[in-house]
This record gives C-alpha cells, sequence and structure tokens, in this order.
C-alpha cells in the first residue's frame, strides 16, 4: 500500500530530476558567470552528469537558457506576475500594486536570480544574444502593463500626481531595476521595497496604510 496522500504532488521520474538538476546547474552558473562564460560541459559538470547526458535533455546551451528564464516566468506566474500586469478595474488596483511589492520582497530573497536576470538583461542588448528577443519583448509587454496598473491606482487615487502613466511606468520600471544592480553591490545600502513604496508614495500613490509611513531608512 502506498503511503502517499492523494493530495501529494506526483513524483518527478528520473528524466525529470536530471532536468531541474540541468537548469538549477545552469542558472546557478549563469547567474555568477553570465551566459556567454559558461559551457554546455561546465553545465554539465556542475550537475554531475555528462555532456552526452546534458545534449540528451537540451540540444544546446541556448535551450538551456530559454528554458531557464521560461521557469522564471513561471514562477511569476504562480504567486504574484499576473497581479502585476492585469491591472483590471481601479477598485482592484491597490491589491495589484501591493504584488508588485511582493515581487519586491521576494527578489530581495533571491540573490541568485537577481543576479541571473541582471547579467542576462546586460548581456542580452547584444542584438545576437539569443535573449535579445526574450528580453525586449518582456520589457514591452512590462510597461504596457505597468501603464495600465498605474491609469488604474491614478483613478482610484485621492490626490495622484498628474504625470503620464506610460512615464511612471518606464521610470518604476528602471527604478526596480536599477536598485537590484546596486542591491547586488551592497546590500545593506539599498532597502528596495522602501525605495519602491517611497517612489510609488511621492506621486500619491501608495499601497493602502503607506501614507502615514515615515522616511525611507537603511
Amino acid at each position: 500500500m502506498s503511503d502517499r496522500s492523494d493530495d501529494a504532488p506526483p513524483r518527478l521520474s528520473k528524466g525529470e530530476r536530471t532536468r531541474a538538476r540541468i537548469l538549477g546547474s545552469a542558472t546557478d552558473l549563469f547567474s555568477r558567470a553570465g551566459f556567454n562564460a559558461v559551457s554546455l560541459r561546465d553545465i554539465a559538470a556542475h550537475a554531475g552528469i555528462t555532456h552526452a547526458g546534458l545534449l540528451h535533455h537540451f540540444p544546446g546551451k541556448e535551450a538551456v537558457l530559454l528554458e531557464v528564464l521560461a521557469q522564471r516566468d513561471r514562477t511569476d506566474a504562480q504567486t504574484v506576475f499576473p497581479d502585476i500586469v492585469r491591472p483590471g478595474t481601479p477598485a482592484e488596483a491597490s491589491e495589484r500594486l501591493r504584488g508588485l511589492i511582493d515581487l519586491v520582497v521576494r527578489n530581495s530573497r533571491t540573490h541568485g536570480m537577481v543576479a541571473l536576470y541582471t547579467k542576462l538583461s546586460a548581456e542580452a542588448t547584444e542584438p545576437g544574444h539569443p535573449a535579445h528577443h526574450y528580453f525586449k519583448e518582456r520589457y514591452r509587454v512590462v510597461r504596457a502593463e505597468l501603464t495600465g496598473l498605474v491609469r488604474a491606482l491614478q483613478a482610484e487615487a485621492d490626490s495622484p500626481v498628474v504625470v503620464d502613466p506610460g512615464v511612471v511606468a518606464v521610470q518604476l520600471l528602471a527604478l526596480m531595476d536599477g536598485l537590484q544592480t546596486q542591491w547586488l553591490l551592497e546590500p545593506e545600502a539599498v532597502p528596495m521595497e522602501a525605495l519602491v513604496r517611497a517612489f510609488l508614495t511621492r506621486l500619491g500613490l501608495a499601497p493602502d496604510g503607506d501614507a502615514g509611513r515615515g522616511p525611507v531608512s537603511a
């Protein structure tokens, strides 16, 4: 008789476990050295398998990279990302803004993923980089969706600062990415959550209960 309960997650097959180990190793290595400096043999050695064994699961390094990025997106989708990018009605905007701040908080606890995203997004500015299209499209979509969120927040706020929602969206995205770079260099000097909250407060868009918070402190 099986000891597993009906609601227990299904056990991964050997192949699924190997694939997960490859992606974990790739995430670790890419976050430390970037995409260009890491080889498939490096990833295989880190994962404890042969180069041929890795090729059984992925046809090349680009495929590994794209799956690492897709895995990040799936993680976001399971937590707060849908609540960030689908602004819905004005009445729902504050809840979605809290989801955005939750994402900032989560990022402050995942150094490796923040390092990975920061390194890869910088490398991917080169048109020939395998993740160039991914990051270009991701920024385009997130800018558009954040614009909708800011517009909904402005409609709900008592006294928002009058500013183009598209401008605020670009500034907010730049702030979050820029803070991540500074945080990677000196975490104790860059309180990401507090700084994002301060930016939103100055625009009259702070989440419920934030208006009375004091100045940002490290």
